[in-house]
């Protein structure tokens, strides 16, 4: 599949928004915490595994958006070297 610069900027956009509500998350459960909230030991760890997985997932997604936005401008596109016909490929 041929990402063009339209999908990038779709999953750009989505990469920004999942670290900005994310760390927004993330202050607000800091926030419970350093307020002395009334929360289980795995309330506070689910949550923190969700913040990571989260932004593992953005920067994923941003890097596959930033590629596909450099890739964007390219007058042949970008280059797929899984199609399996490249020149040094064994048969």
């Amino acid at each position: 599949m041929r990402l063009e610069r339209k999908h990038a900027v779709v999953l750009l956009l989505i990469a920004v928004w999942n670290v900005y509500s994310y760390a927004n998350f993330t202050r607000n459960l800091y926030d419970a915490w350093a307020g002395g909230e009334d929360r289980t030991t795995g309330y506070f760890v689910a949550h923190i595994v969700l913040i990571v997985v989260n932004l593992v997932i953005a920067g994923y997604l941003g890097r596959l958006g930033w590629r596909a936005w450099r890739a964007g401008g390219r007058k042949d596109g970008p280059q797929d070297d899984t199609r399996g016909d490249r020149e040094d490929a064994v048969a």
